[in-house]
């Protein structure tokens, strides 16, 4: 992607996650919680929290407790690292063309040698893909006013899909892959590890392209709970 649509899009996320993030509002339809909601650990709409409340006390959005962590592996990814630099900060704007700032100190510094926490903020991911995942789980249950039992609505497939490209992004990192098979001096007496490693190094080849359809996957599960809460229209259900 050039770093002209970088910008773009990058920017256009940003908007808009930040405006979702402040609303406080329209981000619970049962039984869909937006992920940029979950979990929900401030003052929650009714049935919109499923671990509690404990931040109850939180004057503002109950997104901003939790956003930090998924905004923070993002922020500090490597492969958005290089995406954001080149397109905001033309540092540089392509691999052939020179640096075009006077000096140049890398990520040594503050504040970029926060980067370095990636591998924290892929722990607190990891955390934060198996609630989605558990949305997803909850997602199958009746809308209101229907019986118990499995249902599954255009919301499902949506989070379901949304949920798949999240942990592919996840699991195809850098840091994932360091973690499963670095500091290994001999892959033979370690083969779980190393298959393991295999296994992410062939996701790893994909991790651009999973950035981009999770970051957009994630847009639009939230724009079509926060469309469903609203009342705009109604939840297609299958079964």
């Amino acid at each position: 992607m050039s770093p002209l649509a970088t910008f773009i899009v990058f920017t256009s996320f940003v908007i808009y996650a930040t405006i979702r993030a402040f609303m406080g509002k329209n981000y619970y339809a049962e039984p869909y919680l937006s992920p940029f909601y979950s979990p929900c650990l401030g003052k929650c709409a009714e049935g919109g929290s499923d671990f509690g409340q404990p931040f109850d006390w939180w004057p503002l959005s109950a997104a901003l407790i939790i956003l930090i962590f998924p905004l923070g592996f993002r922020m500090s990814c490597y492969y958005y690292r290089k995406a954001y630099y080149r397109a905001f900060w033309l540092s540089p704007p392509a691999c052939a063309v020179a640096e075009p700032h006077g000096s140049y100190s890398g990520e040594t510094r503050l504040p970029l040698i926060l980067q370095n926490v990636h591998r924290y903020f892929w722990y607190a991911a990891v955390v934060v893909g198996l609630i989605l995942t558990w949305d997803v789980v909850l997602a199958f249950g009746p809308a209101p006013g229907e019986s118990g039992g499995v249902h599954m609505g255009l919301g499902t497939v949506l989070m379901a899909v949304n949920v798949a490209l999240i942990w592919l992004y996840t699991l195809s990192c850098h840091s994932c892959r360091h973690i499963v098979g670095g500091r290994l001096r001999h892959f033979s007496k370690h083969p779980v590890r190393y298959k393991m490693w295999t296994w992410v190094s062939k996701l790893n080849g994909n991790h651009p392209r999973y950035a981009w359809y999770s970051l957009f996957s994630v847009a639009l599960v939230d724009l079509y709970i926060t469309l469903l809460a609203a009342n705009v229209f109604d939840d297609p259900r299958f079964f």
